[in-house]
């Protein structure tokens, strides 16, 4: 295949005009250095991040004007001179903040993240280095292998990432969104039971298809974190919670956590204002995390995982196009979509 000089991609121009921030144009195709590689992009997929950094919500660093998205999957055309990891035909995933190879993060890693401080992969091609893409599973195609790069990757190291799930404990889920979905396939893989809370008669039916021993209607239960508590063993709460909803589920998953228990603060979907419970994790025993993705090593526990286990990631039936990427901007703002939003690049 014979590489253009110049390709489609959205950037993001600024932060105060919304989505009309986000431009499509003609850009140059990057040149490979000595350690990069060259990735004809086949897929990408969104995340909340990507709608609220032309929103100027964003509160990780940024570096604009910006080619956006931060997951993508595609195929090595190109490598450099000084490259060892990978050849030409090779299937990879990007690695969100691509200098987060191990371990805790820092400030280094945290000012790397494809999208926002880097070129992301709302593109046709892209130029990474060697070690800010892994391999990608084989049981998955392109759009599905995308969204493993930030929603997967969370959720993994939310489970994995500080104190490991283990068969028989008890997970906490909110919602439907990419992180949730992929918190519950993980967790029924490793033996785990999962609570999941929705708001829909129409997608507890999914939860439960997708494996959730439990499904709580938080509309219609407005204490569902007693609840949640009162469904695990001997009452005594749940083992991980994945917290996506911010100041308005805080106050339940606390209610939901048993002794020693984890909460991964993921995302802040319900609103950022902190409610008067800061001391709570005193008295109820608890650990509060925020997580920011993960490694390149968690990334590759977890593809290896998804390949052994034959997980399939939730991807919302409504596929786009490149082309479409503002469209799939205004359908995943007005929460039309279930699990992951796809993106095929022609």
């Amino acid at each position: 295949m014979s590489v253009p000089s110049t390709q489609q991609q959205w950037v993001v121009k600024g932060q105060d005009k919304g989505f009309d921030g986000l431009v499509r144009e003609q850009g140059p195709v990057p040149q490979v250095g000595d350690n990069d590689v060259l990735v004809r992009l086949y897929g990408a997929s969104l995340n909340y991040r990507d709608l609220i950094i032309p929103k100027g919500m964003y509160p990780f660093p940024l570096d604009l004007p910006v080619v956006a998205g931060s997951d993508g999957a595609g195929e090595v055309l190109a490598v450099g001179s000084k490259v060892t990891k990978w050849k030409k035909g090779d299937k990879v995933v990007t690695l969100f903040n691509q200098a987060h190879q191990a371990g805790a993060i820092d400030a280094r890693g945290a000012s790397s993240g494809l999208g926002g401080v880097l070129d992301g992969t709302l593109r046709q091609y892209g130029v990474f280095n060697e070690n800010g893409v892994v391999r990608a599973p084989a049981n998955l195609n392109h759009v599905e292998a995308a969204t493993l790069t930030c929603a997967g990757l969370t959720s993994w190291n939310a489970l994995y990432g500080l104190k490991a799930l283990k068969p028989g404990e008890t997970v906490l889920v909110q919602g439907t969104g990419g992180v949730s979905l992929f918190a519950l396939q993980f967790a029924k893989a490793a033996g785990a039971r999962v609570i999941a809370t929705t708001s829909s008669k129409e997608k507890m039916e999914i939860l439960k298809k997708l494996g959730a021993d439990h499904v709580i209607n938080y509309r219609e239960d407005k204490n569902w974190g007693e609840t949640a508590r009162k469904l695990t063993p001997g009452e005594q709460g749940v083992d991980h919670v994945i917290e996506v909803g911010g100041e308005d589920t805080m106050g339940q998953s606390l209610k939901a956590v048993k002794y020693e228990g984890i909460i991964s603060l993921i995302g802040f979907l319900g609103g950022a204002k902190p409610k008067d419970n800061i001391l709570e994790p005193l008295s109820r025993i608890c650990t509060i995390r925020g997580i920011y993705v993960g490694s390149r090593q968690q990334l590759e526990d977890m593809c290896a995982a998804i390949e052994a286990n034959d997980i399939h990631p939730v991807v919302d039936q409504k596929m786009f196009t490149l082309d479409q990427a503002k469209e799939a901007y205004e359908y995943m703002w007005a929460k039309k979509h279930f699990g992951k939003i796809g993106i095929k690049i022609e």
